[in-house]
């Protein structure tokens, strides 16, 4: 599966982004298809997630700003509010019940 990412730049504090996602190739399963992202000197976390068969997910840190959602095998982040604690690597991640194959990232900069 490749996954390809875009969307992501440099924004000002309480700015927006929308970020994009397109799954294509040969593919067990995208019930599950999200976004993570990944801090310097930080573990990667869940940010938002779609399943087929679950629903939506978000991380507590979203707090209202972000909605995911799904065209068939692309996935969306509407990011608003954005704060510089929001700055980092952004991944799209499809999968079964969980992430398993991941994209490259995509870099999100929040200036103060």
């Amino acid at each position: 599966v490749q996954l390809q990412a875009s969307g992501g730049g440099l924004v000002q504090a309480g700015g927006s982004l929308r970020l994009s996602c397109t799954a294509s190739g040969k593919f067990f399963s995208t019930n599950y298809m999200g976004w993570h992202r990944q801090a310097p000197g930080k573990q990667r976390e869940m940010v938002a997630s779609v399943s087929i068969s679950s629903g939506t997910t978000y991380a507590d840190f979203v707090q209202g700003r972000f909605t995911i959602s799904r065209d068939k095998n692309t996935i969306y982040l509407q990011m608003n509010s954005l704060k510089p604690e929001d700055t980092a690597v952004y991944y799209c991640t499809v999968g079964v019940l969980g992430p398993r194959d991941w994209g490259k990232g995509t870099q999100v900069t929040v200036s103060s």
